[in-house]
């Protein structure tokens, strides 16, 4: 964290120069509007003026060496020490706030009153294949996560429930080569996802033996099917289980 004084504005941009950057020492530095506050103004004029002091975080050098900043970083002096004292593989606890499509808000236990500072990405909530995130989560519901990154700029720390659960594909690994009956759970337009185990789910692609260059998936199987299919592979550094089919499960 430096300190800096505001010198002007270029656009939309902050100018600042840096104050302890030592006797005799002059460095002019800026601060992108993305990085200016958490505020919402119509121009940091309105937030800042000029001859003021404050403090921001070096975020990286630029064009001819150039200094850039982040204000928004350090405005919230509570929020920028909790989100430092959270480090990448540290396990918190905390509070389900929100659950959307495209992932999970959680109020991380310690975190400044009025702040929600935990969110789970859709891939970070489980290893098994879920349609929405409500599948996996509920608001209200407490949870254990293992810290990704806590970042001082966006004032988020990103969160992964899977990071503490087993890949099932471990136990899953010996399966390669034997047939298998699943269950259709999505058609896709280049080929059909199998559930094989409560959270392993296969790739059926229409390139594989089963399905010729003019099939159709929606021709093949239908969702919620049963189907007979062949272990081909199981990827576990690419968290993939590859398919070939052989035909449909008898009907009950």
């Amino acid at each position: 964290m430096r300190t800096v004084r505001v010198v002007g504005f270029d656009g939309a941009d902050v100018l600042v120069r840096v104050v302890d950057a030592g006797e005799g020492a002059s460095e002019t530095g800026r601060i992108p509007l993305h990085d200016v506050s958490m505020r919402r103004a119509g121009h940091p004029s309105e937030l800042f003026t000029v001859g003021q002091e404050i403090e921001a975080e070096e975020t990286g050098r630029w064009r001819g060496g150039q200094p850039h900043f982040s204000a928004r970083a350090c405005e919230n002096p509570a929020l920028r020490a909790f989100l430092l004292g959270c480090a990448p593989g540290q396990v918190v606890t905390g509070t389900v706030a929100g659950v959307h499509g495209f992932g999970v808000f959680v109020h991380v236990d310690g975190e400044p009153e009025g702040m929600c500072t935990g969110f789970v990405r859709v891939p970070d909530l489980t290893w098994g294949w879920i349609e929405h995130p409500s599948q996996a989560v509920e608001a209200g519901r407490r949870i254990t996560a293992e810290v990704i990154t806590a970042e001082t700029r966006s004032g988020q720390i990103a969160l992964s429930l899977k990071a503490l659960q087993e890949d099932p594909l471990i136990r899953f690994a010996g399966q390669a080569g034997l047939v298998l009956t699943g269950t259709v759970v999505r058609i896709l337009p280049f080929g059909v996802l199998v559930r094989l185990a409560p959270d392993v789910v296969g790739l059926l692609h229409l390139s594989e033996p089963g399905g010729g260059p003019s099939a159709t998936p929606g021709r093949l199987v239908a969702g919620g099917e049963p189907i007979t299919v062949k272990v081909t592979e199981v990827d576990l550094e690419r968290h993939r289980v590859r398919l070939c089919a052989v035909g449909r499960a008898a009907e009950s």
